[in-house]
């Protein structure tokens, strides 16, 4: 199967992009998960560091969109047993998790209220051009990146839900997810709510440290702010 790295495409929205969608109405289809590693090739030849870094920052941002975020976790589990080829545990947690594949595939795969979710191939299997890293010989891209000394910088971080500029300051040492919890501290955020920050248009993945970020002095972070669904009542 030919295939190149990249976001999923929303079907069926417009210009938009995302990594999952709702469509009208459940799907009925469902196929055994195929016990055969998907083939596909890489655009740009990567090595195994650099596939395991690009799942790292899928999962830590899929939940942040569409769809539910248990499902997300059970999908996440699924594509690591069928990485260690446990088929097996694979389509036990599909099944208890309510997870159909019409085309017994992780590529495409729908919750039991019919929202779709799709899993980029290279979530899935190794590309047939992965490049062979040799031992302590790989290049310096490979290692682990040198930490300078933490400094502090100064942002704003929009809220979503009130348009409210919250001024804080982060070390560059922070992560993302540590900083998230920092803004939650400082205002106050709806409950149970889900924070998704962009700054220049882009998604920051949790795992990511402020001071790769390179926010200059007093910029603007945009939060968005996701409330989830109140539970549905009977009667």
């Amino acid at each position: 199967m030919g295939g190149c790295i990249g976001i999923p495409e929303r079907r069926g929205s417009g210009s938009g992009s995302g990594f999952s969608e709702s469509s009208l109405s459940p799907t009925n289809k469902n196929k055994p998960l195929k016990q055969d590693k998907i083939k596909w090739k890489s655009d740009i030849p990567l090595t195994e560091y650099q596939i395991k870094k690009k799942r790292e920052e899928f999962w830590d941002t899929a939940p942040a969109f569409e769809g539910k975020a248990e499902i997300w976790v059970a999908l996440k589990a699924a594509a690591d047993a069928i990485n260690k080829d446990d088929y097996e545990m694979a389509q036990a947690i599909l099944d208890g998790a309510g997870i159909s594949l019409p085309g017994g595939s992780l590529v495409e795969c729908y919750d039991e209220l019919g929202t779709r979710y799709s899993i980029p191939v290279y979530c899935l299997s190794w590309p047939v051009n992965l490049i062979t890293e040799t031992g302590r010989d790989s290049p310096a891209e490979y290692s682990e990146p040198v930490i300078s000394t933490p400094q502090d910088v100064r942002v704003k971080v929009r809220v979503s839900t009130t348009g409210e500029d919250i001024r804080l300051t982060f070390s560059t040492a922070d992560t993302v997810a540590a900083c998230k919890i920092k803004l939650s501290q400082n205002t106050k955020l709806p409950e149970n709510c889900r924070q998704r920050w962009f700054y220049g248009g882009k998604l920051l993945s949790n795992r990511t440290r402020i001071g790769e970020i390179n926010i200059p002095t007093n910029y603007v972070i945009q939060c968005i702010i996701n409330v989830p669904d109140p539970p549905a009542t009977s009667g």
